[in-house]
């Protein structure tokens, strides 16, 4: 309570880290409350023709009426794609930022991805860049993840898998699909 943060910094901490609490912060700062933000992503959704999409908060976390699919996902990543800062964020390992504590200091934090490609825990295949992407997890969702990724000759495509079992099943079929 009492820190500031920029936009910047924040989209980092959500885009690197998945910071639920983060989702809100911003979400509160564009739209006033949570729940008019989440009808700005709702007829933003529509906007982008993702009609099998409805969310219900900002961060992804489970609620009965918060669904995707894995095209409605692929629309959406491919609009914010063609902004360069995002893709400079989904692109990074990791990524320190300051704010400023309640009481005027200034402080740091550093954020890691949670890309198992990122982290260096999985290894895509040799012809394959990995630029960057989003992970997501919840119970109902299991694991998932969005990748942009280059082949040897530059051409960029956007993989998806969601519903795995476990995160080491993720990236086996995330590779596998890259092959």
């Amino acid at each position: 309570k009492g820190q500031t943060w920029t936009l910047g910094a924040l989209l980092n901490a959500l885009l690197l880290y998945s910071g639920n609490d983060v989702a809100v912060a911003i979400a509160e700062h564009i739209g006033g409350t949570e729940e008019a933000f989440v009808q700005m992503m709702n007829e933003r959704a529509k906007e982008l023709m993702a009609y099998n999409t409805h969310y219900c908060n900002p961060h992804g976390l489970h609620e009965d009426d918060h669904y995707t699919t894995a095209y409605d996902i692929y629309l959406i990543f491919q609009k914010c794609i063609q902004d360069e800062r995002f893709v400079n964020i989904i692109n990074q390992d990791a990524c320190t930022v300051s704010y400023r504590n309640a009481d005027g200091s200034t402080a740091q934090t550093t954020f890691h991805a949670t890309n198992y490609y990122a982290k260096g825990e999985a290894t895509p295949p040799d012809n394959v860049t990995i630029i960057g992407g989003k992970t997501g997890t919840t119970k109902g969702a299991g694991n998932c993840l969005i990748l942009l990724t280059k082949d040897s000759s530059g051409n960029p495509y956007i993989s998806i898998i969601m519903g795995a079992g476990s995160k080491p099943l993720l990236y086996q079929d995330m590779t596998s699909m890259l092959s």
